[in-house]
């Protein structure tokens, strides 16, 4: 069994994708867009749709060895990403610093700054610019 995040925008995504590119690597695997769905608005198997047909229904992007999915989906305005957290476990401080930094570019905001601790060499968390928690460590 594999679980894989399935993390939504509404209406960000294009730019998410391109922030996490650059903060961390991330590589787009898939991307469709709404306009390229063959089932057309009101057909009840397509569901809701943004006015806008530019924007991603389903994306994945590969972060090292994971993959973590991403849409424009609806989420009722603002999206609150609560509960949980994705976790980077970086090979040595160097990275863990660098990826820590990156998330927080456009606004940020660390709940624990990036440090050393019983068990990580550095260990932070963090919530980027779209809200999404992070922890960053690298091994003790």
């Amino acid at each position: 069994m594999l679980i894989q995040p399935y993390l939504f925008f509404d209406g960000r995504c294009e730019e998410a994708l391109a922030f996490y590119g650059k903060a961390v690597g991330a590589q787009v695997q898939n991307l469709i867009r709404f306009k390229d769905s063959p089932e057309q608005p009101g057909d009840q198997a397509a569901g809701p749709r943004p006015p806008d047909g530019e924007k991603i229904m389903h994306a994945s992007m590969k972060i090292g060895e994971s993959l973590v999915n991403a849409s424009d989906g609806e989420c009722g305005g603002t999206p609150e990403f609560r509960g949980f957290s994705l976790v980077i476990n970086a090979k040595d401080d160097s990275e863990a610093r660098r990826s820590f930094e990156a998330l927080l570019e456009g606004g940020g905001e660390a709940s624990m700054p990036l440090s050393k601790t019983y068990f990580a060499s550095s260990f932070g968390m963090l919530r980027d610019r779209f809200g999404v928690h992070w922890m960053v460590m690298s091994p003790p």
